[in-house]
């Protein structure tokens, strides 16, 4: 199995790139074909845990206004093979500084990648947590 194949990678990255694009303008389109139609596909929010393509797409729908604006601070993306990779993200609420963190499980399928497991969740400290959480590291 090789890892971070150069080509995969650059495939799953313009896909999480584009899933960022969406989140922010609230392309619910995008958002639902990003995702695997499947009742075995998880997306576990900040308030709410989704456990199927149809409970993800009715929450998509039923959201106001979207997402909360946010920056992203770092992503790190791994590729195992030509067909499974996963995705980090940490962010930062623009509109309480707080960050937070996304994961994804993005999966090859006939219908081409699609995010089988999805994690969202914001740290409690807020922005100086990030600072805080690295400071420790050192």
């Amino acid at each position: 199995m090789i890892v971070n194949d150069p080509a995969v990678l650059a495939e799953v990255t313009a896909l999480v790139d584009a899933y960022e694009a969406a989140l922010m303008s609230n392309d619910v389109e995008a958002l639902d074909g990003a995702f695997w139609n499947s009742p075995h596909t998880v997306r576990l929010g900040v308030a709410e845990n989704l456990w199927s393509f149809d409970e993800i797409a009715a929450f998509r729908v039923g959201r106001a206004g979207g997402s909360p604006p946010r920056t992203r601070l770092r992503t790190e993306i791994t590729t195992f093979g030509a067909d499974v990779a996963v995705a980090h993200v940490e962010f930062r609420r623009d509109d309480s500084g707080k960050i937070g963190r996304q994961s994804q499980t993005w999966i090859r399928t006939q219908d081409g990648w699609k995010v089988a497991s999805a994690h969202v969740s914001l740290m409690q400290g807020g922005a100086d947590q990030r600072l805080a959480s690295n400071e420790e590291k050192r």
